[in-house]
């Protein structure tokens, strides 16, 4: 199936199912997927990099949200959220801490009832400089498909054997209910291996990680746009419903987008 990828640094503002409207910051190449994770699932799909590929330097992405957020103030445009977002994981950066201190400092300039949001995999938040700086942001919202290594391997496919389930509930925990959860639930076929992350068993470890994580909200989704891989189904909306509950019996936020 067709995926895309963002073309520029800063992209949108574009209508988030949730979020609400969301100017996106994109710190990877405009022509290259750029990942620690390669999704199975991911809009813009797998991970490519060509020779001529160009990281946006912290000075250039500040240059070019402080134009951009003037310009949308200058004309009453409005705005909910500023999202880094984009090719791939966007703490992967080198500059990432700063980027996200130059990013509070702009939204506090023009639009200071914005919110600051993150998507993240969860793979760099071992790292001193991304953790302080993800707990600065207004929404944490970090990646946990599965408590299951398997599961995490077909669905994720990592880029590092570190990175395993039990890694990132632990580290996950670290963040002491500052973070959101997002979790996308599906099922296919992938390798030649089936793949469901809604059954019984995967739930009962995903809400076991819960309880231990303590999140301030969970984000429950499904496929919405084009994979790279096309012989995926979504989860349906009873079953996110049903998944919904069951968080919100652990006394936890749910919101569900399908």
């Amino acid at each position: 199936m067709s995926t895309f990828l963002f073309d520029k640094i800063i992209f949108g503002p574009v209508k988030s199912r949730r979020l609400g409207i969301s100017l996106g910051i994109n710190l990877l190449p405009t022509n290259a997927k750029v990942c620690s994770f390669n999704c199975v699932y991911c809009e813009c799909g797998f991970n490519f990099a060509p020779k001529e590929a160009h990281i946006p330097t912290r000075d250039e992405v500040k240059a070019e949200l402080i134009a951009t957020l003037s310009g949308m103030k200058a004309n009453h445009e409005p705005l909910d959220v500023i999202t880094f977002a984009g090719n791939g994981e966007p703490t992967i950066h080198k500059d990432f801490a700063g980027i996200i201190d130059d990013t509070l400092a702009a939204r506090d300039e023009f639009y200071p009832n914005v919110k600051i949001s993150v998507l993240s995999n969860s793979t760099q938040i071992d790292k001193p400089a991304v953790f302080v700086a993800l707990n600065k942001v207004d929404n944490n919202i970090l990646k946990l498909d599965s408590a299951f290594d398997e599961t995490i391997q077909l669905l994720n496919q990592p880029g590092s054997t570190a990175i395993t389930a039990a890694w990132l509930i632990d580290h996950l925990t670290k963040f002491e209910g500052n973070v959101i959860i997002q979790t996308l639930f599906l099922h296919g076929i992938v390798d030649g291996k089936t793949i469901d992350n809604t059954t019984p068993d995967e739930i009962a470890a995903w809400l076991k990680a819960l309880e231990k994580i303590k999140p301030n909200q969970v984000m429950i989704y499904t496929l919405d746009r084009d994979t790279p891989t096309n012989t995926l189904q979504k989860a349906t909306h009873d079953q996110l419903a049903a998944i919904a509950k069951q968080v919100e019996t652990l006394g936890f936020s749910a919101l569900i987008s399908d």
